[in-house]
């Protein structure tokens, strides 16, 4: 019965060691891999908590403490920022611009040009543009179907602020939290699956 506990315990410590092992590996060579270049500089590659937590193999595997993830989505609650003059509706208009574009942020851009949400890269929005993905959920008919209570803006809101307040391990960018969209670009975006006059709610 010993030499089995004594086994066991040697056959855990190779995992352990073999899995930490493997993670300082891709950490090294994540970092080789990043060179500063225009407006990419080195910070990128530093990371908080919530994406320590989330990148580590235990959690990608599904094995995360449920305690710290819970912990992690209590604190990305606490950075979302509700807009500044209490509106939360923009242009609709402006927002389908920027759900259907995808730049910015990257070397090749310059600093202080405001980005495109990419939305369209994970979700169908509009049904009328055949190329979306579907790494998220359709938001077609997002506040028909929903409501426009304020229960339901703000959490659309808080949902595209930071994302991670709702789902530790989210795939969707933490758009307001890092300031990917400015307050004005949030709006709009949120005008494009809010509105009743959206074209997504028709």
């Amino acid at each position: 019965m010993k030499k089995l506990q004594l086994l066991a315990s040697s056959a855990l410590f190779v995992v352990a060691t073999s899995t930490a092992m493997a993670q300082s590996a891709f950490d090294k060579a994540h970092m080789a891999s990043f060179k500063e270049n225009g407006i990419a500089k080195m910070d990128r590659l530093d990371r908080d908590e919530t994406q320590i937590f989330c990148s580590s193999l235990d959690a990608i595997s599904g094995k995360g403490d449920p305690k710290k993830r819970e912990a992690i989505e209590k604190a990305n609650m606490a950075t979302i920022k509700q807009p500044s003059d209490g509106k939360y509706l923009g242009d609709w208009k402006e927002g389908e611009k920027i759900a259907q574009s995808g730049r910015g942020a990257t070397w090749s851009d310059k600093a202080g040009v405001p980005n495109g949400g990419g939305c369209y890269n994970c979700h169908q929005i509009n049904k009328k543009e055949i190329s979306h993905g579907n790494i998220g959920p359709s938001l077609w008919n997002y506040a028909k179907l929903r409501g426009n209570t304020d229960a339901v803006v703000q959490y659309t809101w808080g949902k595209i602020y930071n994302s991670k307040a709702y789902n530790a391990c989210s795939n969707m960018p933490r758009m307001g939290h890092y300031k990917l969209l400015t307050e004005q670009q949030m709006r709009d975006v949120m005008a494009l699956l809010m509105d009743p006059e959206s074209p997504v709610n028709q």
